[in-house]
């Protein structure tokens, strides 16, 4: 039960983790359109989106949580920045069996998207993790993430993190993927990916597969570009199938399903609601 619940987090996050990529091969980011100013990305200041999150195994076929995500904007340190939220929790219901609740913060720059600072607080059932991050820039060789770490399994720890022009916490790293360069991304090409999370970075790949038109429930048809994720193993997924992401074929590129195989069962994710987009909904064909 504590797989199929964390997964809340665990699945969740990875939608993001779809799109932050460094190509080690051309020592860059992902191809993305200009992000040198907040005016001309994919989303704006004041978007919500709500998620839906399912388990099935055997029996078992229901909704078990649910994920709402915020972005807004301030001036951190005289800087304008984005503020994003992501929280999550189990249902009242899974609850009763183990509760989860995430609170994941990020905030960074309005232009170029640099990550400036994340936060995150978890519970899982009597687990529990806290993350704070200060991203230090000092020229190339001095660049590294100030990171607070705390879990119930090894107390509070200070450490420096690696940081590259192409490292994000999961949250930065999910709106700025949003802006990928689709005429320069190539179908079937693995493009290597480093994301920062608790007290260590990890390196993962997606691969694009193309156009697709799905039904997703509680929406309706919508016009899709798919991808795949390749996870990595441990407590939560196998390693040895990906995770499929689809996002909106629009200017808003909002991921409306993500489906996973974990140790036990299959989660999945669905949106559910949003409000204030920045582009008209115009893959969404019929309700």
């Amino acid at each position: 039960m504590r797989i199929a619940l964390s997964m809340l987090v665990s699945v969740f996050l990875s939608i993001a983790a779809y799109a932050q990529t460094r190509s080690w091969s051309e020592g860059g980011c992902v191809p993305v359109t200009d992000i040198s100013d907040g005016d001309s990305l994919a989303y704006q200041a004041g978007e919500k989106f709500s998620f839906s999150i399912h388990y099935e195994w055997g029996l078992i076929d229901s909704d078990v949580g649910w994920a709402d995500i915020e972005l807004d904007t301030l001036r951190l340190n005289g800087r304008k920045a984005f503020h994003c939220r992501v929280h999550g929790r189990t249902t009242r219901l899974y609850d009763l069996f183990f509760p989860v609740r995430e609170d994941f913060q990020s905030w960074f720059s309005y232009d170029g998207l640099e990550p400036l600072m994340f936060t995150r607080d978890t519970k899982e059932g009597k687990y529990r993790a806290r993350n704070t991050y200060v991203y230090r820039r000092n020229g190339i060789a001095g660049d590294h993430i100030k990171a607070d770490v705390y879990t119930s399994s090894r107390g509070d720890r200070s450490l420096e993190l690696p940081l590259t022009p192409c490292t994000f916490d999961l949250p930065a790293l999910f709106y700025f993927a949003r802006n990928m360069d689709f005429d320069v991304v190539s179908p079937g090409v693995r493009y290597p990916m480093t994301f920062a999370i608790d007290d260590d970075v990890y390196n993962v790949y997606f691969i694009l597969y193309g156009r697709e038109t799905i039904k997703v429930k509680g929406v309706g048809t919508v016009r899709t570009i798919k991808f795949s994720v390749k996870l990595i193993s441990g407590n939560i997924f196998t390693g040895d199938d990906d995770l499929s992401v689809w996002i909106t074929d629009d200017g808003n590129r909002i991921p409306v399903l993500f489906s996973a195989p974990i140790l036990v069962g299959t989660a999945s994710g669905r949106l559910s609601g949003w409000s204030s987009l920045k582009h008209p909904f115009s893959s969404l064909e019929r309700k």
